[in-house]
């Protein structure tokens, strides 16, 4: 679809949406479920929030929806933690490779035929959950790490733009390096809150990204917010194992729902 033409689908899908009392209570409470999601595990809230939205508005619509609850989120959980810097020197190329492909990715998104991102989106939940759920993470050694970084941090950028996913391969490169708990939180914040900022500036330059929309993207984080300190509560009291054995496979039923409609 042309450039202009997918312009102006965002455009009158943003005033159905300002003008549906319906859908504004479904956005606001489908960031809740994913800030939620992303308080007790970490992760989750782009992924969750783009399945849920993806059920009700187009795809270009929900992705720039979750731009700034995304962003403001990560922020938080990039600069947590007190490892920031000697993250920040080890993974530099993986994040610089990160953020520079979306660009690439945003712009064949803009000339692509929207069904076809719909089914890629519900392939990558699809793939991810099912890998989650049946592999054990992979340690790379050191030379290894050096070489895969930043063609990893390559692929997740191109596959940010086309679908607004942050994580696949990025996580799993993250998981296989031998980074310990806090350290794996902080270094996936720093890799979300990257690639969303790249991504809202991507979107934004294609004409992706109407200023109303990111309004509506700013009022989003309100309920993200609500739904994750009521994760980060719940954490406390629930097996995380559990709930992201059972998070993985709600996700690869969402995943394999959107690819097959």
């Amino acid at each position: 679809m042309p450039s202009v033409w997918r312009r102006i689908l965002i455009r009158n899908h943003t005033m159905s949406i300002m003008a549906d009392p319906g859908l504004l209570i479904l956005v606001a409470v489908a960031f809740c479920f994913a800030g939620f999601v992303k308080g007790v595990v970490g992760l989750g809230l782009p992924t969750v929030s783009l399945g849920l939205l993806s059920l009700a508005v187009n795809l270009p619509t929900a992705m720039a929806l979750l731009v700034i609850p995304s962003l403001a989120t990560n922020i938080w959980q990039a600069l947590a933690g007190g490892q920031f810097w000697a993250l920040l020197r080890r993974l530099w190329l993986f994040l610089l490779m990160a953020v520079m492909m979306v660009h690439l990715g945003a712009w064949i998104f803009s000339h692509v035929d929207i069904a076809l991102l719909h089914r890629g989106l519900g392939a990558l939940l699809l793939v991810y959950a099912v890998s989650g759920l049946i592999t054990k993470t992979i340690e790379l050694p050191p030379h290894l790490e050096m070489f895969l970084g930043p063609v990893c941090g390559a692929i997740n950028g191109l596959l940010t733009g086309l679908t607004g996913t942050l994580f696949v391969p990025g996580v799993m490169f993250l998981q296989s390096i031998g980074l310990r708990r806090d350290a794996l939180v902080q270094a996936m914040g720093m890799l979300f809150a990257a690639s969303t900022a790249s991504l809202g500036l991507a979107l934004y330059q294609h004409g992706l990204m109407p200023v109303k929309i990111g309004l509506m993207s700013g009022a989003a984080l309100v309920p993200a917010l609500i739904g994750m300190q009521l994760g980060l509560l719940l954490r406390h009291r629930l097996s995380q194992e559990l709930f992201r054995r059972l998070f993985l496979v709600a996700l690869g039923g969402l995943g394999g729902y959107i690819l097959l409609s």
